[in-house]
């Protein structure tokens, strides 16, 4: 009696898990880490790269991230045709100015799209059962390049060195379930002592039908809430609001499960907004240092028996000289909801 108990209970689980909980394919573990090195000045990012194998694809189907927010303020995975140096460490923030010890590029020479992004302690994360980024192979990502963000350096003043990075968990099973990123973000500027809105849109004019399954939002210190949404124009002109996610910026800028996963098609626009809420007496613009600002919100999806949208990047203008109301781009604005957590 035990046993057939305990093998009705063993079958309950292995129903439960699915598929990857009964080893449906064998998942590896790459080590993609910062080659031991020694920032030398505040706000420096660095760059390191890897070559995928060209003769096979692999797929990657979650990230374990080895960093700690007292170390790197975030992280970047690209992929890269190109990766934008030869080199084993390079210079590669986004204004790098021109470095005396290193290198200055950026991280892709071509063919630049983020696939996965880290900050403030957030955990691992896995994909859903049968997704994965392809890479490698006849893929457009032939490289892997890892882009950790130094903000403070008083830790390594004593010689110490740095290993953070990521461990991708990948499998060599073919996944008919392709995953992609496309990055919502905008430029402009924050007035002193001033609440403002930084928004962006784009539409969907690939004819794919992509599923989305997670977001992350990333602001620096100003960012109050980030909201991204799915909007599609009804029958009768007016337009949906379909709420992607919605966080403050500042708790785990991890990947989190989206609102709602219903299927994004041609047509379709994406939308975000970050409310930012300065207490400074000067303008705060949008770049790489904790000085400045950025408007992110990262949205996680996959497509079946297709490839990913060739869009990688939807940004504007941002304020003063883009806005949701008069870029005249859409009606019935959510705009409470899109500024509130609590909405």
């Amino acid at each position: 009696m035990e046993a057939a108990l305990r093998h009705m209970l063993a079958l309950l689980l292995a129903l439960q898990l699915g598929p990857r909980g009964a080893a449906a394919y064998k998942v590896d573990k790459y080590s993609l880490l910062m080659p031991n090195v020694r920032p030398n000045r505040p706000e420096l990012y660095l760059c390191t790269p890897i070559k995928v194998d060209p003769s096979k694809p692999y797929y990657i189907v979650g990230f374990e991230p080895n960093a700690t927010m007292s170390t790197a303020h975030h992280m970047l995975l690209y992929g890269c045709k190109f990766p934008g140096s030869q080199k084993s460490v390079w210079n590669c923030g986004e204004m790098a100015e021109h470095d005396d010890y290193l290198e200055t590029s950026n991280p892709c020479g071509e063919g630049s799209q983020i696939i996965y992004a880290w900050a403030r302690d957030a955990p691992k994360l896995e994909l859903p059962e049968g997704v994965g980024f392809m890479v490698g192979g006849k893929s457009p990502i032939q490289y892997l390049v890892l882009q950790v963000h130094y903000a403070h350096i008083e830790k390594f003043k004593d010689g110490s060195t740095d290993n953070s990075g990521i461990f991708l968990h990948y499998t060599e099973r073919p996944l008919n379930k392709l995953a992609g990123v496309i990055l919502l973000g905008t430029a402009g500027e924050i007035p002193p002592r001033a609440e403002e809105h930084m928004e962006t849109s784009c539409k969907i004019t690939e004819r794919k039908k992509i599923y989305p399954f997670a977001y992350r939002t990333h602001t620096h210190s100003l960012g109050k809430i980030v909201s991204g949404y799915r909007v599609r124009k009804g029958e009768n002109g007016k337009d949906n609001w379909v709420l992607l996610g919605k966080r403050n910026p500042l708790t785990p800028q991890m990947f989190y499960p989206v609102f709602n996963k219903e299927p994004i098609v041609y047509g379709d626009r994406l939308a975000a907004r970050c409310t930012m809420k300065s207490t400074r007496d000067r303008y705060t613009e949008i770049g790489p240092t904790n000085n400045d600002e950025m408007c992110n919100f990262y949205l996680m999806y996959w497509v079946e028996n297709d490839t990913p949208l060739k869009k990688k990047y939807c940004f504007s203008l941002g304020p003063p000289n883009y806005y949701w109301e008069t870029a005249h781009e859409f009606n019935y604005i959510p705009d409470e909801e899109a500024s509130s957590l609590n909405a």
